[in-house]
């Protein structure tokens, strides 16, 4: 469903409440805007091709901030976790990934294909796997006629596929040392890291830290237009931006994306731990109304599912939030389903004005 594009309220407006994505709308304008104030109150330097400038001031800073000895600027989260695992898994080319991971559903045979690559993976439809099915795994591996061992294993979480599914903290402590004990260098998929940090209350530096590398996302809710993250040890990152160039990732203008994301990262996790203590309020009012159930779901982060009774007219609904710029968009893997996806742009309007908007909307 495409949101009002004139003659009403449109999900760029600055009052807008957008149930969608983990980060605020973008707008050229309002990007503009904040790098003209960077530029007066930082003194951008950009960088040279991805090398030095303000790209090297945002990888120092998320080295530092994830634990780790170094980071690297990468134009998309699909290269960093490609090139990673090609770098950890060396002449062992196959790693163990969750079988809803975005890099085995969304990128084609792309590891295969550009690096010879192969991906394993476990737990099928479901948002995560345990030690014990790793074990089934390697073991699988060491009795074929040719020994087929793995160089890597890729977690992600949350889990895209699984409507923000987090795995469970000490199933992430289990396996990682599983696979110390292994010899198998861990990668945490944490393109939405910090956003589940702000739901569990477990630093993305404390996360970080039972993993060999991590990559976290700029774009998704830290404003840029697009670029990642990729930090862990000094030798395993070592001479990447050749790698990087090598596979078409050697952009010149990284440094616009750069510094937004620098920008936003100042006080998120704060943010958007406030909307996310304000949409528990919220359901709890707006789930009075008998017509409606948003559910909570135990290992949840910011995505929440949303039934109605027989009888509702859905289309109806959304128009009328859309008409007090509220606006909730049906699911990209399911399009017959709605759900409510908390960003910083909850806190635009007060969950009194929210919870009437709603009521009147499901009134006949």
């Amino acid at each position: 469903m495409q949101a009002p594009q004139s003659g009403g309220p449109k999900v760029t407006d600055e009052h807008a409440v957008v149930f969608r994505g983990d980060g605020e709308p973008k707008t050229i304008s309002r990007m503009i805007s904040q790098l003209q104030l960077l530029q007066e109150t930082h003194e951008i330097t950009l960088d040279v091709f991805m090398l030095g400038g303000i790209v090297e001031v945002l990888e120092k800073r998320f080295a530092q901030m994830l634990g780790k000895e170094a980071a690297i600027f990468m134009p998309t989260g699909t290269l960093a976790n490609h090139l990673v695992l090609r770098r950890l898994c060396g002449d062992r080319p196959r790693a163990i990934v969750q079988e809803q991971s975005h890099l085995y559903q969304d990128t084609g045979d792309s590891t295969h294909q550009l690096s010879g690559l192969s991906l394993m993976p476990l737990g099928y439809k479901q948002p995560y796997f345990d030690c014990n099915a790793i074990e089934d795994a390697l073991k699988a591996g060491t009795i074929d006629r040719v020994a087929r061992p793995v160089g890597a294993l890729m977690i992600e979480t949350p889990v895209r596929r699984a409507h923000g599914t987090i795995v469970p903290y000490e199933t992430i402590v289990q396996i990682t040392q599983f696979c110390r004990e292994k010899g198998i260098p861990t990668h945490l998929d944490g393109a939405r890291l910090y956003m589940m940090s702000a739901v569990t209350g477990i630093s993305p530096a404390q996360y970080a830290s039972h993993f060999d590398t991590v990559y976290v996302s700029l774009y998704k809710y830290f404003g840029a237009p697009f670029g990642a993250i990729l930090a862990g040890p000094q030798d395993a990152l070592q001479n990447m931006y050749h790698t990087r160039r090598m596979f078409g990732g050697g952009i010149s203008s990284a440094g616009f994306a750069a510094a937004l994301a620098y920008a936003g990262i100042d006080g998120f996790e704060d943010r958007f731990a406030a909307a996310m203590q304000k949409a528990h309020a919220l359901i709890n009012l707006v789930n009075r109304h008998p017509e409606i159930d948003i559910e909570c779901p135990p290992q949840g982060t910011n995505v929440f599912p949303i039934r109605f009774t027989e009888g509702v007219d859905q289309a109806r609904f959304v128009r009328m939030l859309s008409d007090r710029s509220i606006f909730l968009f049906p699911d990209e893997l399911l399009p017959d389903r709605y759900f409510l996806t908390i960003n910083t742009t909850l806190l635009r309007q007060s969950n009194e004005t929210i919870a009437t908007a709603f009521e009147a909307a499901l009134s006949p």
